[in-house]
């Protein structure tokens, strides 16, 4: 090629390259920078949750009550296995005492003489009735409730303040019996055969009325309430309380401490009647963290709806009480009506032998209607623990109980005598529901025993 011809090339290039350059540029994808292979790996996962042994926070738990503390407590909640028996035949006693002397017969005639109105016969005999009995068993009152209470230091009341609860309670005891034994003996005349079935039904309506009326009117005629001032602790409550839709504005406290040191707390009533309440010796006693732990519990029964279950269970265990009292009276009139001078049901003379027929038939249902409970119980725990996640002041709690319930029951004791979780199955559950929420950030930073240290 000519030098001309050269040149006029190499100025071509030089005036259409930028422009070449450019149209590339659009055309081509880009160019990757130059790299380097770099080898990597997944950083190894360091779980600094502490190691945690359920089974043995639980016996460090149990081991901080033993020697004369241990054995005080077993020692009350076992004498009550034999104040049950003991009970069951001071009553019967009081009964055949009433029958077989004839007292309870001429209770009937004084009250036939003062009117001719069935009703007003039945009323003045069940308060002739509900005195004798009150009168007759008031050394076993006065033995349980104020001499063996002192004696292993769980009551705080003087003689007289005792006596005067006892009156109060036996005035509350004599008006609900005025009102219903007229109501439950018409039920009885109507009826006839079939009266066990309308006693029944009048026997869970008295368990409603129970759970409405008890907490709002008679409650306080044994304590004085009033609402639980502003606090922090108060503010946790009420807000526990809305978060599981309980419709209670205001947390109540009790003057507990005027009869017992026991501490207590209940979420109680029906159909409007709701309330928190906490006494206070629970808050005398207990930490924040342990108040919230027992209201978690008492919510429970609340929010699983127990007092519910609680009537339709004990309903059909009336049935049966009335089915078996109604069997009884019969199979003993058709032997002793002739010296008891009792022949049918609806003489209200055969009342003392109704109450022995169900004192009897209650007695030996014992482990059924502690298992009744003993069950809702766990449940509320359980529920408690979720709400609340205080395990560790769950178990703290539990201990503080333990002052007159047995810790350490064996399985066939616990199953038969009691109507709660021993304290060894509660702060077992606790530390079970601790272990399963040891990754939670909240429980993990918590200090109790049985997480592992290195």
């Amino acid at each position: 090629m000519k030098k001309p011809m050269l040149g006029g090339i190499f100025l071509l290039l030089m005036v259409t390259g930028p422009a070449l350059q450019h149209a590339w540029a659009q055309d081509l994808p880009p160019s990757a920078a130059p790299t380097a292979r770099i080898e990597s790996s997944a950083l190894p996962v360091i779980d600094a949750t502490p190691a945690f042994d359920a089974g043995r926070a639980t016996r460090d738990y149990l081991s901080r009550v033993n020697g004369e503390a241990r054995a005080r407590s077993d020692a009350y909640f076992e004498g009550g296995y034999w104040l049950q028996l003991l009970d069951l035949f001071y009553g019967l006693g009081v009964a055949g005492l009433l029958l077989f002397t004839g007292l309870s017969a001429r209770l009937r005639d004084w009250a036939e003489e003062r009117t001719h109105s069935r009703s007003g016969q039945v009323i003045l005999y069940g308060a002739g009735y509900i005195a004798a009995v009150t009168l007759l068993e008031l050394p076993l009152s006065l033995f349980e409730g104020f001499f063996r209470e002192h004696a292993y230091g769980l009551s705080n009341q003087s003689f007289w303040a005792w006596l005067g609860d006892f009156g109060i309670s036996f005035a509350v005891t004599l008006v609900a019996g005025v009102i219903v034994l007229p109501i439950f003996y018409a039920a009885v005349r109507v009826a006839r055969r079939d009266w066990w079935l309308w006693g029944a039904g009048l026997a869970v309506l008295l368990l409603i009325a129970q759970v409405t009326i008890y907490p709002v009117f008679v409650a306080p005629l044994f304590n004085h309430f009033e609402k639980m001032p502003d606090s922090p602790l108060q503010r946790q409550i009420v807000a526990l309380a809305r978060a599981n839709q309980i419709p209670a504005g205001a947390i109540y406290v009790s003057d507990a401490s005027r009869q017992s040191n026991r501490i207590s707390a209940n979420v109680s009533g029906f159909l409007g009647t709701t309330r928190i309440t906490l006494n206070d010796n629970l808050l005398k006693q207990g930490t924040p963290q342990e108040v919230l732990a027992v209201l978690g519990h008492e919510m429970g029964h609340y929010v699983m709806g127990h007092a519910t279950r609680i009537i339709l269970m004990m309903g059909l265990v009336m049935l049966l009480c009335f089915g078996f009292t109604a069997w009884g009276f019969g199979a003993a009139t058709d032997f002793f009506g002739g010296a008891w001078q009792v022949r049918k049901v609806e003489d209200v003379a055969g009342l003392p032998l109704l109450a022995a027929l169900a004192s009897l038939f209650f007695f030996l249902v014992t482990p059924l209607t502690n298992t009744i409970t003993r069950t809702a119980e766990n449940q509320a725990d359980i529920f408690g623990l979720d709400a609340a996640r205080q395990p560790d002041a769950f178990a703290t709690v539990i201990l503080k109980l333990s002052s007159y319930r047995k810790l350490e029951p064996g399985a066939f004791e616990e199953a038969v005598f009691y109507d709660h979780p021993s304290g060894r199955t509660r702060i077992e559950t606790a530390m079970e529901w601790k272990k399963e929420h040891m990754h939670d950030p909240d429980i993990r930073s918590v200090e109790g025993p049985g997480i592992a240290t290195h």
